[in-house]
């Protein structure tokens, strides 16, 4: 049974920082791909970001490039998502996941989610 509970949500100013976390039960992370997607009311989901974690790829979105950063803590079966220069766009319901199969990217198919943390920030 794989659960994923997503920690680090809260509001926050414009240019404001949090750190998400994703912690993983019956799954451990190595050789595995990570996301973290995010969506806002009326808007699509997007992909922000994704790690492989038997290797050193990592994927970011254009619209947090630079800002956000993904990382492990292969100790701790967590998988982290550093944002930094946080904008108001960037509110949103944050989600993590994982992706069983082979081949790590946001637009390829992801098995398992968590419930999210949301994202507030405020001009």
């Amino acid at each position: 049974q794989v659960q994923l509970v997503e920690s680090g949500g809260g509001s926050v100013q414009a240019g404001g920082s949090l750190r998400l976390s994703c912690a993983a039960s019956g799954y451990t992370y190595g050789n595995k791909c990570m996301g973290w997607f995010r969506q806002a009311p009326g808007k699509e989901r997007e992909g922000v970001a994704a790690i492989y974690t038997g290797g050193d790829f990592t994927y970011y979105a254009d619209s947090v490039k630079g800002r956000f950063t993904i990382s492990q803590d292969s100790a701790k079966n967590t998988v982290l998502l550093q944002m930094n220069s946080l904008k108001p766009e960037d509110t949103a319901m944050y989600y993590c996941a994982a992706r069983v199969w082979a081949g790590c990217h946001p637009s390829l198919e992801f098995q398992h989610w968590g419930q999210g943390t949301q994202v507030t920030v405020s001009s």
